[in-house]
């Protein structure tokens, strides 16, 4: 405060040395008025101030006047007025000029304002030189009635410096239609610190396709620096939808010196105005203008036009047909009529004229649910009856309700709860158009006022009713709404579908670019709200006066919502009776139970089974769980209870997941768009959920990852999915300057859990081989799979995802996430997710097969035996390694030990012996039997000196020796014995033809 007073100090000393200069200047004429100006000084710390006058050019003239003291600081006018620094005093503005009064307002855009600047966040390009990879180009470009932002990838800031001599506030109205931009409004002092602001304050909310919403924040009296910050998000190459901005308003200034005239196109006929209207059709004004001056007859003119055009000639372009309503005879007709306000000529050269209308034929019949009234209207049915639109209604046959809803099929007349409208942001010139036309049997776009138009259709569902036996607090699905659609363009025409659940926010569902053949789409709601449902077609988002895509069109053939609230019967539903007498009433059924065809009362869904959302009639209703899951109580939904087993080679291996049961999640990345905005893709994974909820939690427009108060925080602005597995486009706090982190795209990727198991498919879900590197462990991998089943434009059967759980002793329990190597940001097609979660917790628990005992010696005459894993340990928790055991043993003494020596020793001296003698008798009957051959001869024994055998000789052939008669080792021991007595002789058994006899040698 006292820097700021004695700069004011010092300005005011400036300004009274160069009026003394003046005076002291004999020279210079005398100062005119037009010579100078008056301008106030700094407030000083008394919250007075001064008024001097100051020249165009210095020492230009003599004779300023004197510094006289000004009004208060924080004076000022009213509305219309403005302070006439002469007199100090508050003047009317004169017409075709307006005033805020203590406020500015910026609603010229022909070129950026002064005081405006437009500042682009880029990444160096290494000098190459190169625009397109930097945003040298990105800016916010003034477009007449409007400021659009960029429409690529960069961040783009708006930035104003406004100062407030009181407390004031700042309003402007915008339209932001595409999420994959961030579009942030925060406000900085003169330090450059952000001042505080609310997430509602800062993140602006998205905006319907073609309206305007209007942002206003309050501003601190001093130096407000207002930002308004873009960041587009080119994941897609698809270019994103730019910001509009337009009537910015700021009150809180101190006083406004001067009035500003009225833009082009617009006038304010009175004094003291506070705004310009616009100059009505075919009436234009230059600026400043207190009137409009009509078009000459051959020109035409739209409302806010600062000049007219020539009319041209008429051509089919500018006209359509329509189907008028049913008359009294049950007919309707096909009329042309010109676009309006019509701006062609028809009567001259090359100009059509338009063409007859045609002749009457047979109406439609009535939709489903309604009846005809006199042959020319349709009416609902009564409660409690229906009709197929072709009948009379009927009451419901017992042990049935209605089926309540809307099926529009024909396109007589537009029902009741439906509207169209036409949007241009540029221009209202379709504001009064119908944005869509009923054609029979279907509805189609209109022609609107340009290609660029806006072309609305909107459906209000005040909310949805169960079927009487349905469960409210069990529900997953209260309603759906289905619709058949087509586009045929030449163009890049887009047709959207979105939805407004109550009264809080547009999101776009899905959208739809250029030519689609005829096809349906389904999108169910999940909870119980009043909802809006829009479809928005335009057929080229580039503005131009000359209309080229007239022809490109889009049809709805058939619109139906289930469970409509204010809903007609088509049909009736079966529903469960308190009885089966006649005139029972239909009686809720508890959650989990379906109704029993055959007595129509409610029974219990079996055990892992779980009710499918269309209905609960019959016990097909019950469907069942996938392999390893199990029903919640309410049988709404099956989950896996963080268990799993297996039969692996007549052994049940049992897995225990529940340390994965919390929700996991994995950040990929870096990636980044082509002008160097770096984002990442992160994933939460819920496994197991809790009790089948689904506690996985995406959310867009969120500051800080880590905050678990995401559900407190204003409903407005969050956009959240829940699911079992979700992924968020995350940009970082240093990705484009932002001081935090920024969360956007959120998108579910499994709302249903279909099983879990070894196999690579189940239901139509497969995981490819080649996405992981095999395991080395000999435990199979576990695969849930995961469904989400609503279709987008890219994804017609929906998403689906796998979470591979592989067994790696060497992971903590909590494990680590990843994502295929060729497929790093989780997916190859965009439809289909895996993951690998590997853990210890993903191997199965021990058992008694996993371990073995080591005996140790026995010791003191005790034996130890110890329990240890089997290598590798491929198994967790489970049972426990035993403990040590001990058990008594026998000790041997010395002595006996040296005793059992010896005798083994005799043992095997004997068994040698007896082997050696066994040899040598072997050979002496060799040897007698060839004596015995040779003797035979003459028929009479040789003599005992010619007839012997050299030692030795046919020892080669002894085992040729065919015995016929062999002495028993009892003989052969008695033989030994008598060698021993004679002399040094042999004798053996000698066996003839004749007797027997011994022979001794």
């Amino acid at each position: 405060m006292e820097k700021r007073t004695l700069w004011t100090s010092c300005y005011f000393v400036r300004f009274v040395t160069l009026f003394i200069c003046a005076r002291a200047s004999g020279n210079l004429p005398q100062c005119k008025e037009t010579d100078y100006y008056f301008e106030y000084t700094e407030c000083d710390s008394t919250g007075s101030r001064w008024r001097v006058a100051i020249p165009h050019r210095q020492e230009s003239c003599s004779g300023l006047p004197e510094p006289v003291r000004g009004t208060d600081c924080t004076f000022s006018c009213e509305a219309g007025e403005f302070l006439e620094m002469s007199s100090q005093q508050c003047t009317s503005c004169a017409a075709g000029s307006y005033s805020l009064g203590s406020g500015v307002r910026f609603d010229q855009w022909d070129s950026i304002p002064a005081g405006f600047s437009s500042l682009a966040t880029y990444m160096d390009s290494g000098g190459s030189g190169d625009d397109s990879m930097t945003c040298n180009n990105s800016s916010w470009t003034a477009q007449g009635t409007h400021l659009e932002s960029n429409r690529d990838d960069c961040t783009v800031s708006l930035v104003y410096a406004v100062h407030l001599m009181k407390q004031g506030s700042v309003s402007f109205d915008y339209q932001y239609v595409d999420s994959n931009v961030f579009f942030e409004f925060f406000i900085q002092n003169d330090q450059c610190q952000e001042m505080d602001q609310t997430g509602s304050e800062k993140w602006i909310k998205l905006t319907n396709n073609g309206e305007w919403g209007t942002h206003t924040v309050n501003l601190k009296s001093g130096t407000n620096i207002l930002y308004w910050r873009t960041t587009g998000m080119l994941l897609g190459g698809k270019p994103v939808k730019p910001v509009l901005l337009k009537n910015i308003q700021i009150e809180g200034v101190a006083y406004t010196s001067e009035c500003f005239p009225c833009r082009p196109g617009t006038f304010s006929k009175t004094p003291g105005s506070s705004s310009c209207d616009l100059c009505p059709r075919n009436t234009y004004s230059g600026k400043g203008a207190s009137s409009c001056t009509p078009c000459s007859e051959t020109q035409y003119s739209q409302e806010g036009w600062s000049q007219c055009k020539e009319r041209p000639p008429c051509s089919e372009k500018d006209y359509f047909q329509i189907h008028t309503a049913c008359d009294s005879d049950g007919k309707t007709q096909i009329l042309y009529r010109w676009v309006e306000p019509q701006v062609c000529v028809e009567n001259v050269t090359g100009a059509v004229t338009l063409p007859p209308s045609g002749e009457k034929e047979e109406c439609p019949p009535c939709n489903p649910g309604f009846y005809m009234h006199n042959t020319s209207t349709c009416l609902p049915c009564p409660q409690g009856t229906y009709s197929d639109g072709t009948t009379e209604c009927q009451r419901c046959p017992g042990g049935t309700e209605p089926s309540l809803g809307y099926e529009y099929k024909w396109w007589n007349i537009l029902p009741r709860n439906m509207k169209t409208s036409c949007f241009n942001v540029g221009n209202s010139k379709c504001d009064e158009m119908n944005g869509w036309e009923v054609a029979g049997d279907h509805i189609r776009s209109g022609v609107g006022g340009s290609d660029n138009d806006y072309l609305i259709l909107n459906l209000r569902v005040p909310g949805f009713k169960l079927p009487t036996s349905v469960d409210d607090a069990s529900a997953t699905e209260f309603g759906r709404i289905t619709f058949i659609f087509e586009t045929s363009c030449s163009a890049d025409c887009e047709l959207y579908f979105m939805i407004d659940v109550n009264r809080k926010s547009t999101n776009v569902v899905e959208s739809w670019v250029g030519s689609k053949i005829r096809q349906a789409y389904t999108h169910i709601m999940n909870k119980n709200a009043s909802v809006s449902y829009t479809w928005a077609f335009q057929r080229t988002n580039k503005a131009s006066d000359v209309r080229q895509y007239v022809n490109d069109i889009a049809k709805i053939y058939s619109i139906m919502v289930t469970n409509a609230m204010d809903g007609s019967a088509s049909g009736c539903h079966a529903c469960a009776m308190m009885s089966q007498q006649d005139g029972s009433s239909c009686v809720p059924c508890p959650a989990g139970h379906f109704i029993n065809k055959d007595t129509n009362q409610c029974q219990e869904c079996p055990p892992k089974t779980f009710l499918s959302g269309h209905h609960i009639y019959g016990h097909e209703a019950c469907q069942p769980c996938g392999p390893e899951s199990r029903n919640n109580k309410e049988h709404s939904v099956c989950y896996n209870d963080c268990s799993f087993s297996h039969m692996e080679q007549n052994r049940t291996l049992t897995y225990d997941l529940s340390a994965l049961s919390t929700v996991g999640s994995i950040m990929n990345g870096p990636s980044f768009t082509s002008k160097g905005t770096k984002y990442y893709h992160q994933f939460n994974i819920s496994l197991c959920g809790a009790e089948g909820r689904k506690v996985a939690v995406c959310t867009d427009n969120v500051t800080d990852l880590s905050s678990k108060d995401l559900q407190n925080e204003s409903a407005d602005l969050n956009n959240f999915v829940e699911t079992f597995v979700c992924q968020s486009t995350i940009i970082p706090a240093d990705g484009r300057g932002f001081r935090s982190s920024l969360s956007s795209q959120s998108i579910s990727l499994a709302d249903t859990f279909l099983g879990a198991s070894v196999d690579s498919s189940l239901d139509g879900v497969t995981v490819s081989s080649d996405l992981f590197s095999e395991s080395s462990r000999k435990v199979p991998d576990i695969n849930f799979f995961y469904r989400s089943p609503q279709p987008t434009a890219s994804c017609l059967n929906g998403r689906s995802t796998v979470v591979t759980l592989r067994c790696n002793p060497e992971k903590s329990p909590r494990g680590e996430l990843t994502v295929p190597s060729k497929c790093p940001a989780g997916t190859c097609n965009g439809c289909e997710f895996h993951f690998l979660w590997e853990s210890s917790s993903a191997c199965p628990l021990c058992t008694e097969t996993d371990y073995h005992s080591i005996e140790g010696a026995c010791k003191g005459g005790v034996q130890d035996t110890l329990y240890v894993w089997n290598e590798p340990k491929l198994c967790t928790k489970g049972v426990l390694l035993p403990n040590k055991t001990s058990a008594h043993c026998e000790v041997v003494s010395l002595w006996v030990k040296a005793g059992i020596g010896g005798g083994a020793f005799v043992a095997v001296l004997l068994v040698s012996l007896t082997c050696y003698f066994w040899k040598k008798n072997k050979r002496l009957e060799y040897k007698y039997s060839r004596l015995v051959m040779s003797a035979n001869k003459d028929c009479e024994l040789p003599a005992a000196d010619s007839c012997a055998l050299a030692e030795g000789e046919g020892e080669d052939n002894e085992d040729d020796v065919v015995y016929s008669n062999t002495p028993s080792l009892l003989g052969k021991l008695k033989a030994i014995a008598s060698k021993a007595d004679g002399d040094n002789s042999e004798s053996v058994q000698l066996k003839s033809s004749q007797s027997e006899r011994w022979v001794w040698g």
